[in-house]
């Protein structure tokens, strides 16, 4: 039994989807590793860029693409739709080998699903849809040329949608579109938490930040990408008219490319700010815990999307207060017990930042209670049991021929 898994992302970077397909990986192959040792029981196909990563039982298949059109970013863009002609070629060379053995089930990430549709037609093979996104939204919001085609946009992806035996969308609202275009059957399969069980130790903030953090100063924090849908702009302009607080905080931003850390370091000194803001550049996963838990403060200000930042699961699960912008894109996961919900605009979005700077008390109660909230819904071992509870309902369903092993596995308990 073989699974294919098309994830037209770079593979490995330490980044929403890459991380989340990681996930699905390493929970199939633990529980569905081959005992033959023949042949790889499952099959990435990812673009050519990442890291290498060794998982048992999984081979990683890249698709060639010409050296300019690496670096790509989160997000819709012009390069990725011209490596996703690319990686089209190569998934359907990867089906046309396996055309006698074929896959029992494709995985299909993202706008892979278009791919895995055809595939159903060509040689009978079902699909699982990994919804991490809406595809049609993300085109119109991104390219303003596009939203005419929004209905047609909304067809299509309603097509992909009922050919597949199962949709897994990463949140509320993409469950909603997955049962509005007739989903034959849905699981959420929420991102998680990142961090590890425990506390980190207690140490100096610049120890964990670096020279560019003073002790003393309570530490607003972002971590993530800085795309513009993030909210960047956003958290600056609040920044700025919070920047002299009688507590005298510090904005701390953990993530992005030197270009964009330039461009933002730009805006922050005309809004006069820069010497309170600390740009950091990317830092490993491995240390998001220790980053989390010694801010003050942690910030969300997305400002587009409708599907929720992954990090925002390892935020409420740091047990630090969230401050986050009420859009779709947080209020379906956060309310007001466990962060500050704030409009996403610059006075309202640094109103809710000053409230937890003015109260000790509120931060260590609105953290408590997203801790405990985490730790109950939002933890790897969750997802395993949504994820292996989906494979296991496509196991015992009819369907096309040489997909009726698609898993042996017992029901996780």
């Amino acid at each position: 039994m073989k699974i294919l898994v098309l994830a037209p992302q770079p593979f490995y970077q330490e980044r929403g989807t890459p991380i989340a397909v990681r996930l699905v990986l390493e929970t199939l192959s633990a529980k569905l590793a081959s005992r033959s040792g023949e042949r790889p029981l499952i099959d990435l196909l990812a673009y050519d860029e990442g890291s290498d990563i060794s998982i048992p039982g999984v081979r990683i298949v890249r698709t060639r693409t010409p050296s300019f059109l690496r670096g790509i970013r989160p997000g819709i863009s012009l390069k990725k739709l011209l490596c996703d002609m690319f990686f089209t070629l190569s998934a359907f060379s990867l089906l046309w080998r396996a055309r006698k053995e074929q896959y029992a089930v494709v995985h299909a990430v993202e706008e892979a699903v278009f791919i895995a549709w055809l595939a159903k037609k060509l040689f009978g093979t079902p699909y699982l849809y990994d919804m991490d996104s809406s595809l049609s939204m993300q085109l119109t919001e991104k390219w303003r040329i596009f939203r005419p085609l929004l209905p047609l946009l909304s067809f299509l992806e309603g097509v992909a949608v009922r050919g597949s035996s199962a949709v897994a969308p990463v949140c509320d609202a993409l469950q909603l579109i997955a049962e509005r275009h007739g989903s034959p059957h849905t699981v959420m399969l929420r991102d998680v938490s990142l961090l590890p069980e425990g506390d980190s130790p207690r140490v100096s903030a610049s120890q964990i930040f670096g020279s560019p953090v003073q002790d003393g100063r309570p530490v607003v924090l972002y971590v993530g990408n800085l795309e513009r849908y993030q909210g960047i702009d956003l958290l600056l302009e609040s920044f700025a008219l919070i920047a002299q607080h009688p507590t005298n905080p510090q904005l701390v931003v953990i993530g992005g490319t030197d270009a964009s850390i330039e461009a933002y370091a730009r805006k922050a000194s005309a809004l006069g700010c820069r010497e309170s803001v600390a740009f950091l550049g990317p830092r490993p996963v491995a240390n998001l815990k220790s980053f989390l838990q010694h801010a003050e403060i942690l910030v969300s200000p997305r400002i587009k999307g409708n599907n929720t930042p992954m990090k925002v699961y390892s935020y409420l699960h740091s047990g630090t207060a969230l401050v986050a912008t009420d859009l779709p894109t947080h209020s379906q996961v956060l309310d007001g017990e466990i962060a500050v919900l704030a409009a996403a605009g610059p006075n309202e979005f640094a109103a809710g930042i000053r409230t937890l700077l003015d109260s000790p008390e509120l931060r260590a109660a609105i953290g408590s209670r997203a801790r405990e909230r985490a730790e109950t819904l939002y933890t790897v071992p969750a997802f395993e049991t949504q994820l292996l509870a989906l494979y296991t309902r496509l196991g015992g369903q009819e369907r096309e021929p040489g997909a009726e092993a698609l898993l042996q596995s017992e029901a996780p308990q």
